[in-house]
């Protein structure tokens, strides 16, 4: 099968969104297809291919994460699709790339899949001062809508996506399938005890202190407010308990602040941007991860924790229910003295029972599932091809039966 998976973003850049694609690609190649990443990127001033990649002419837009954005139309672009002869796309976001990829699937008569990553109802701020956001959210909110009544399967890593839909008005159901970390790198046997306990000395860790980390970028959205705040209120210097926050982001300045107005210094880091290659370290220094974002669908980032035997605590979601399951891979808190209690609870754990926590933390995401998306995947793009090809006869046969009778001329 040939296959154009559409992504706003791609390698060098690095969030959920790209790993999720990068994976993907990866999981269908091994499984003998051939995958076309076409991408966004406002450094090249010509569409280019490049070892599987078609980089799209693009401007970066500096307020919305320094995206790149193309324009969706484009003869050049289609010119290359066709010569490339997809069985399929999937588009992995909504704007210029991903409405480009919905055009060309009509252009080509070939199905169309939507991976809805991010809620975005969450991330309107970012384009719009709260006097525009209704207005701004009904048009996202009708924009998806297009998108998801032109493919033929949606496609979601959480529950929430199929919520959102329905706020959209979108009837059709959606395939859930968890995200996937990259277990073969974020692995704690690949880390040496060195580099652990140099990275902890850096932050000012000691043997005896037991530290959190959130990893992710620093947005309003992430609620990490509330967690500086939450902690701040409760933990004491004598708890031994520390965080450390991983990331940059429009609220790198505002959490410095916070942590000192609260005078949280000592229990609070800060560690600032770290590039992706580089995490596995980083999460190995630490005991455990904890997240109060309710904006996520399956993060990411929080499962690359868990394959670095990182049990979670995460702020309690119904509708991310079972990626954090109880006494297994973590557990979930309601309010910042449940959280609190928790904190205390992983501290107390004898060396032994944590380090059983972290094997099981890792054995989750191994034997979720996730680890066959691209299988799981697969099969979704089956069914839409079959289902796509019984659609055209169909209405090629309601054509014929539509077509006028010519009458015979009597001889």
């Amino acid at each position: 099968m040939r296959i154009a998976l559409f992504t706003e973003t791609y390698l060098p850049v690095i969030n959920g969104v790209v790993t999720h694609v990068k994976t993907l690609k990866e999981g269908l190649e091994r499984l003998g297809h051939r995958v076309l990443i076409v991408t966004a990127d406002s450094n090249v001033k010509k569409h280019e291919i490049d070892s599987g990649v078609m980089y799209c002419p693009a401007v970066k837009i500096r307020r919305i994460y320094n995206y790149d954005a193309a324009s969706p139309i484009s003869p050049k672009r289609v010119k290359f699709l066709r010569a490339f002869k997809p069985d399929l796309i999937h588009i992995h976001n909504e704007f210029g790339i991903g409405m480009s990829g919905m055009l060309i699937a009509k252009i080509l008569k070939i199905p169309l899949v939507y991976t809805l990553h991010t809620m975005y109802d969450d991330y309107i701020y970012y384009v719009a001062n709260r006097y525009f956001c209704k207005f701004i959210t009904a048009a996202t909110h009708k924009y998806a809508k297009v998108l998801a009544n032109q493919a033929g399967a949606l496609i979601g890593p959480s529950k929430k996506v199929g919520e959102f839909f329905k706020k959209c008005g979108v009837k059709k159901s959606v395939n859930v399938i968890p995200n996937t970390a990259e277990t073969d790198i974020f692995n704690p046997a690949l880390i040496e005890a060195s580099a652990r306990k140099a990275l902890r000395e850096r932050f000012g860790f000691t043997d005896s202190d037991f530290v959190f980390c959130f990893c992710g970028r620093l947005g309003k959205e992430k609620n990490i407010s509330w967690l500086i705040e939450s902690w701040a209120k409760r933990v004491k210097r004598e708890d031994g308990l520390k965080l450390l926050i991983i990331g940059d982001g429009p609220y790198y300045e505002q959490h410095t602040d916070e942590i000192k107005s609260l005078n949280a210094c000592d229990t609070i880091t800060l560690a600032g941007k770290v590039e992706h290659a580089d995490l596995p370290p980083y999460y190995a220094a630490c005991d455990a991860y904890v997240t109060a974002s309710l904006t996520e669908n399956h993060s990411i980032s929080m499962l690359e924790a868990m394959c670095m035997k990182l049990p979670v605590l995460h702020i309690k979601d119904e509708l991310n229910a079972g990626q954090v399951v109880d006494g297994v891979s973590g557990y979930g808190f309601s309010n910042g003295d449940e959280m609190y209690a928790l904190l205390q609870k992983l501290r107390d754990l004898p060396k032994d029972k944590l380090a059983e926590f972290g094997e099981s933390t890792r054995s989750s995401v191994i034997n979720s599932g996730s680890a066959n998306m691209a299988r799981d995947i697969l099969k979704i793009y089956e069914f839409v091809i079959i289902n796509y090809a019984r659609q055209r006869r169909a209405r090629a046969l309601r054509k014929l039966r539509l077509k006028p009778r010519t009458k015979r001329k009597k001889t």
